[in-house]
């Protein structure tokens, strides 16, 4: 054995870092990576669909209204969820909606994230009365349904104009619920920053002088950045259920095919013995809520250190 192999052998090993260990972690949980697969496919095709309408590209998913059979075929190997009321394909409905569930999840995402995270972290290390003015801010929000809340912002911000910009369908949806899904959030971040505030390395940052928005964004979101993307996992599908809950209720798109817009007019169907539309709607939404439901508690248990065994 070589000298240099000796001194190898004796210096310490090279430590790894949360975000290491947490997506070696993860990597181990093979279903856990099967279902972000699954996720990415997912996304994959939302912004498939989003370019094709950019560019004009003539593929399947962006010409679901044009007719491919007669009236209410039922499931076959030219039509494979058959057609609707008006002769389209019920698969590229499917499709299409696709991009409208994952636009919407990820823009009120964003949206309630960058509320939310900010305000969770002034609060939790400022205290005080800005502290108390945040907490009764979220405390009324949370106070009230969160369904009716979501449906007051929704009928509020419909039509009206912001920025010279005309807030309709879509933007609307995920508006309203960006808006008013940011209490969660913020109180997770507000309570792990009031934890975080008092140790060592946060003592240290002000023996140095650095300013508290230094502090702030440069100490303590870093090390609570884990669960605001555990958080993300985890909420994107209650946005995407919010969406198709507006949808169903007439005030989310209208103009295009979504998934709560197919189930609403699938419920009329239904009598007639029509169930391939609602069938087709409702596996999109169910098979999307799994995979990320177990990914979201794969990363949680990956990424939370109090989870560790």
């Amino acid at each position: 054995m070589s000298r240099q192999q000796i001194i190898n052998k004796t210096l310490p090993k090279k430590g790894r870092s949360l975000w290491q260990d947490g997506l070696r972690r993860l990597g181990r949980r093979r279903f856990a990576m099967v279902c972000l697969v699954v996720v990415v496919l997912y996304f994959l095709l939302a912004g498939f669909i989003y370019l094709a309408e950019l560019f004009d590209w003539q593929v399947a998913p962006i010409r679901w209204s044009q007719e491919v059979g007669s009236q209410y075929e039922s499931p076959s190997r030219e039509n494979l969820f058959g057609t609707d009321m008006f002769g389209q394909s019920v698969l590229r409905k499917t499709l299409y909606g696709t991009k409208i569930s994952i636009t919407v999840a990820l823009f009120a995402s964003f949206i309630s994230i960058a509320i939310g995270v900010p305000l969770g972290a002034i609060a939790g290390y400022f205290r005080g009365f800005i502290d108390e003015v945040i907490v009764w801010l979220y405390s009324t929000l949370s106070s009230i349904p969160y369904i009716l809340l979501i449906l007051a912002f929704a009928v509020v911000l419909r039509d009206k104009t912001l920025f010279g910009y005309k807030l309709t369908g879509i933007t609307t949806v995920y508006l309203a619920i960006g808006l008013t899904s940011w209490v969660g959030i913020c109180r997770l971040i507000r309570g792990e920053v009031i934890k975080h505030k008092n140790r060592e390395y946060i003592l240290a940052a002000k023996s140095y002088g650095c300013s508290n928005s230094r502090i702030i964004f440069r100490h303590l979101l870093p090390n609570v950045f884990h669960l605001i993307i555990i958080d993300f996992s985890l909420r994107f599908v209650g946005f995407i259920h919010a969406e198709v809950i507006l949808s169903f209720l007439g005030l989310g798109e209208t103009t295009r095919p979504s998934w709560g817009a197919m189930i609403n007019d699938a419920r009329i169907e239904l009598a007639r013995g029509v169930w391939w539309q609602m069938a087709a709607a409702t596996f999109a939404i169910f098979f999307i809520s799994l995979v990320l439901n177990v990914f979201g508690d794969a990363l949680r248990d990956s990424l939370d250190p109090k989870l560790r065994t």
